[in-house]
């Protein structure tokens, strides 16, 4: 059951959200053209400036982050409110800033005086967070993890690699699962670990993309020492501590809305490309182009529409589960199906990399998403490892 209309109260808190965009949001971070997309590229000094305004005013409501509690600078927003919050946010373009999940997860499951040390800096913004999950043989197969973590007096000493770590190169501190019982069953044994990326022993190589961005990297771990006070719930019982991680921000309500942006600036840059000996729109003409562009119009306001249903599940005090796996496998292929319309309607053009050609729609936008999304159906959990949640938990099926 969704229930699709806003109560009135609800509705006064829509327009409270739109309102405070409207009158607090800086002008230097409005929504830019795109055809001056710059993807992976450094925000300027005056967008930095206008970040930090920004979430000043953010962290004033309590918006930084809504669902805790106000005496850790949230909010104690309901579900909805909350869904309400980044739908308007994403609805508008505004950036929606926030703490990384490890927030919450330390939230429920940390130490008082992890809380205390952790969780204020990051509703500031004082910290970035990288994930330190996924092995070179261990990704969709995580509980199979080998980095080790040894008990040394009070600090836990690690030596192994993680890899596919977004932002290891700007980050000051990650979360890590790391194997801490090597006897035990492979759910068991493995203890979640706050640690310093400033801490002797750590390395980290960028991982070079085929869309030119380096945003993955490699941590390699030679006898970096730990204080075992840094652990988030029990010893060896991390992996029940990281699921809990992975339980946030399941609607996904930002990238349903990003999708139909996305479908929109592609219209309006079809509709105003003309070809050169007819002039004509590329989309005046009946049949392919058209038609493509309403699949992928309908397959999202498919997505927005599982997005309310996980909400609404949310609201109801429902944890989703084979839900969310659904949302996130229709919302990342139809990620990659939009880049792939949007390069085959530009034709040979669409497969231009260079952004100061003159001859290159929107500066690469499209050839570099297209090959981005590449990575959109790997990362946060493979489409296989989700339709394998949606059988055996959605369907009922066994386990092969």
């Amino acid at each position: 059951m969704v229930d699709f209309a806003d109560t009135p109260d609800q509705g006064r808190f829509r327009t409270e959200v739109r309102d405070f965009i409207e009158q607090n949001l800086p002008g230097e971070l409005e929504t830019r053209s795109d055809s001056v997309f710059m993807f992976g590229e450094e925000p300027s000094d005056e967008r930095r400036e206008a970040i930090k305004r920004w979430r000043a005013s953010l962290v004033e409501r309590g918006w930084i982050a809504p669902a805790w509690p106000k005496e850790y600078g949230g909010a104690d927003l309901t579900p909805m409110e909350q869904f309400i919050l980044s739908e308007t946010f994403a609805e508008t373009r505004a950036p929606r800033l926030g703490v990384h999940d490890v927030g919450s997860t330390i939230m429920v499951h940390g130490s008082d005086e992890q809380k205390r040390e952790h969780l204020p800096p990051l509703v500031r913004g004082d910290t970035v967070w990288c994930q330190g999950y996924s092995e070179p043989g261990s990704g969709s197969d995580l509980a199979s993890l080998q980095t080790r973590a040894v008990r040394d007096g009070d600090d836990f000493v690690i030596n192994g690699q993680k890899i596919w770590t977004s932002n290891a190169h700007n980050a000051n501190w990650m979360f890590a699962l790391v194997r801490t019982d090597p006897e035990a069953p492979k759910h068991r044994g493995i203890t979640y670990l706050l640690l310093s990326m400033k801490s002797p022993g750590i390395t980290v190589r960028p991982l070079h993309q085929m869309h030119g961005g380096s945003e993955f990297n490699e941590v390699f771990f030679e006898d970096v020492h730990v204080p075992a006070r840094n652990a988030v719930g029990e010893i060896n019982r991390g992996w029940y501590v990281g699921a809990t991680h992975l339980d946030f921000e399941r609607s996904s309500i930002g990238s349903a809305v990003g999708n139909e942006q996305t479908l929109d600036s592609l219209r309006g840059f079809l509709v105003d490309e003309r070809d050169q000996q007819s002039g004509r729109s590329r989309l005046a003409e009946p049949g392919g182009a058209r038609l493509d562009l309403a699949d992928r119009y309908i397959e999202a306001a498919v997505a927005r529409t599982l997005s309310q249903r996980i909400i609404s599940m949310q609201a109801r005090g429902i944890v989703p589960n084979y839900e969310a796996s659904m949302t996130k496998v229709f919302g990342t292929e139809l990620g990659q199906r939009i880049y792939r319309t949007a390069v085959k309607l530009m034709g040979a053009y669409g497969a231009l990399t260079d952004r100061e050609s003159a001859w290159t729609p929107m500066r690469a936008r499209w050839s570099t998403l297209h090959l981005r999304s590449v990575a959109f159906t790997i990362e946060g959990g493979t489409s296989e490892i989700q339709r394998n949640v949606i059988a055996t938990r959605g369907l009922g099926l066994p386990r092969g």
